[in-house]
């Protein structure tokens, strides 16, 4: 019996294309007058000693070679010190907890003046208000921050998603490739991985949510990058997906 529903986001709800093509951009433009204007803050002060460590421990090459030309300096460290290197993680596409929790506050700014809305896929309004008024308990699994994924769906082409979603998971829960992610998203949703379906973009992510005896369908829409299902089904369209009894129907 499939009684809750993990969605990934990216390539899943959402086109690729918001994320890269818009998101990432608009905050990464931002990053410095951003750290200008609240660096001093203690919540953005946490932050930028985070991202400071871990450009501090960062193994590649890149980054060691970034850092000693740039934070070789003695004395405090200003906000704006540690922008080149959260500008050469998002250039790398590497998820660190901190830049993403700065991006989600860069994006509440632009969500909240218009400047930015989210596309879902246009079935998927519709099929997030059936699986709800159906019963299905809706979670959130993302490599973006938890309030990074409330303000998408805050904020999105159909209005106000957020009530129909129960549970929001980020990599606070742990790595997606990674099966242990899924046992604890499971033990937090208080039901056996096997009451769980998952829908993702990633055939890693399917993986290891399978490996753990979840439900899983293969995301597969245009404009992803990866379209490869491995030995996974796949779906285009969730008016076509189906659990009002709690059995997967596709």
């Amino acid at each position: 019996m499939i009684t809750h529903l993990l969605l990934d986001i990216e390539g899943t709800t959402c086109p690729v294309s918001f994320v890269a093509d818009e998101l990432f951009p608009y905050a990464r433009q931002r990053l410095g007058p951003y750290l200008d204007e609240h660096g001093s803050a203690p919540a953005i002060q946490a932050l930028i000693q985070d991202v400071d460590a871990a450009w501090a421990a960062d193994p590649a090459r890149e980054a060691a070679d970034l850092r000693q030309r740039l934070r070789s300096e003695e004395g405090p460290l200003k906000a704006r010190a540690v922008v080149p290197y959260l500008e050469w993680l998002i250039d790398h596409d590497i998820k660190l907890t901190a830049l993403k929790d700065l991006q989600g506050r860069i994006w509440q700014s632009g969500y909240g003046s218009g400047d930015l809305i989210a596309p879902l896929y246009a079935d998927v309004p519709d099929a997030l208000r059936r699986w709800h008024s159906q019963g299905v308990v809706l979670a959130v699994y993302s490599s973006g921050s938890v309030p990074a994924q409330k303000l998408l769906y805050g904020h999105s082409q159909a209005g106000d998603l957020r009530p129909l979603f129960q549970h929001w998971f980020d990599t606070r829960s742990g790595l997606k490739q990674q099966p242990q992610s899924y046992h604890s998203i499971a033990a937090s949703l208080g039901v056996s991985p096997r009451q769980v379906l998952f829908v993702s973009d990633s055939l890693a992510e399917l993986q290891a949510a399978d490996a753990t005896g979840m439900a899983v369908l293969f995301s597969d829409r245009d404009g992803n990058p990866a379209r490869d299902p491995g030995r996974f089904e796949r779906i285009s369209n969730y008016s076509h997906l189906r659990l009002d009894d709690g059995l997967l129907r596709t």
